[in-house]
């Protein structure tokens, strides 16, 4: 049986924790690296930290945060926001990230993927996909979910791994901060499209909400913010509602 991951996110803007709904009205809530040790100490799987502002603002990696954290972080993490060459990655992954997530540079140039997959290897690469339904189809969406591409979610899931993505972050921005549960429908669409592990994002308010994504779902790990940071529940103890639905969970 898959075990099944856990990750909260930590969406960083000006060196701060915020959090909003469907990518707006964003909210402070708190320091990154006390957030981080406290998910670490509490069972989270791995940490995902993204600068949020980094395309729309045309802002750098955020080495200094990175090694913060990783001299105090014992599980893996992911950072996202500014890499936009080969370079990019490798600071962050000397800073100590375990795996770097591309957005807008990886659209951008996407041959960018592959350049990464050759000198890291696959299991470095995470593809970020911000995507919202229009009409019957889902859109792939660029700076923060300011503007459209021209492309639909499963074709650039399916392009992005043949190019060398080892994960696909999904984020569905109709359902980010509601908390009234993940968009199940897009997250098995592209689960049984690609061949390589997926992360649902957008939604989670309750752990109903991750027994039904992992249970209707091919997704390998859920990933949230607001369940966490408000202090309702802790990734050790979602993990021990999700044993009792016979979910496997690492413990």
């Amino acid at each position: 049986m898959l075990t099944r991951r856990i990750i909260p996110c930590l969406d960083i803007k000006e060196g701060r924790v915020v959090k909003g709904v469907s990518f707006a009205n964003l909210r402070d809530m708190g320091e990154p690296l006390e957030l981080a040790r406290d998910y670490a100490a509490n069972g989270a799987d791995e940490l995902c930290f993204l600068n949020i502002t980094a395309s729309v603002n045309n802002e750098p990696v955020i080495l200094e945060l990175v090694e913060r954290i990783s001299s105090n972080l014992f599980i893996p993490f992911t950072v996202g926001g500014g890499i936009r060459s080969v370079a990019d990655a490798r600071s962050l992954l000397r800073a100590g990230a375990d795996k770097v997530a591309l957005n807008t540079a990886a659209l951008n140039q996407p041959e960018l993927l592959k350049q990464l997959a050759d000198e890291f290897g696959r299991q470095c690469v995470v593809l970020s996909i911000d995507t919202r339904r229009e009409r019957e189809s889902w859109i792939v969406t660029t700076h923060s979910a300011t503007k459209n591409a021209a492309l639909s979610c499963l074709e650039w899931a399916q392009q992005a791994t043949e190019l060398g993505a080892g994960e696909i972050l999904l984020n569905a921005i109709d359902t980010d901060g509601h908390r009234n549960g993940f968009s199940l429908d897009i997250t098995a669409e592209v689960s049984a499209t690609v061949n390589v592990p997926v992360i649902a994002s957008g939604g989670a308010g309750a752990p109903e909400h991750f027994a039904q994504v992992f249970a209707n779902t091919g997704a390998s790990a859920a990933l949230a913010a607001s369940i966490f940071h408000d202090g309702s529940w802790t990734p050790n103890k979602l993990k021990q509602y999700l044993t009792y639905r016979e979910i496997e969970v690492r413990l």
